[in-house]
């Protein structure tokens, strides 16, 4: 977000006045954890882990209802939403996920969205992959 200020500086009677401008910048920058409960799942999710299949996804997420993100694929990451939904954010061609196991950040546009075709997503180490399409996910039979 970009403010601009026009400073209008009079000065006393046969002197010049002066013009300046100060821009303003503000950049948000959101946190996004990984999600650590592999160490507290229950034993039968520990025996039993879950297979989930993807579907046909949206082209953007509310970027306030992501709560955790999640490492199980090698080109995507997964992403818990607060009313326990998942994603799984596809990754561009050559991007791997293992460089977001430390979590990692996202910056919001105007809309609050973070949108596929659009977006990135940046690890904590610096580098960043754009976001190839998101895929909603279900639990596996």
């Amino acid at each position: 977000m970009l403010h601009s200020v026009l400073l209008l500086l009079l000065a006393p009677d046969g002197q010049t006045v002066e013009w300046a401008q100060l821009s303003i910048q503000q950049r948000i920058i959101i946190r996004v954890p990984m999600d650590r409960r592999k160490g507290r799942a229950s034993t039968r999710e520990r025996e039993d882990p879950v297979e989930w299949e993807e579907k046909k996804g949206p082209k953007c997420l509310a970027i306030r209802s992501i709560r955790a993100a999640a490492i199980t694929v090698p080109n995507g990451v997964d992403l818990v939403l607060a009313d326990n939904h998942r994603y799984r954010a596809r990754l561009e061609r050559g991007c791997r996920s293992a460089g977001f196991y430390s979590g990692f950040y996202v910056e919001p546009e105007r809309d609050g969205s973070l949108c596929a075709g659009r977006d990135d997503l940046q690890a904590r180490s610096g580098f960043a992959c754009a976001i190839d399409s998101f895929k909603r996910l279900v639990e596996g039979d």
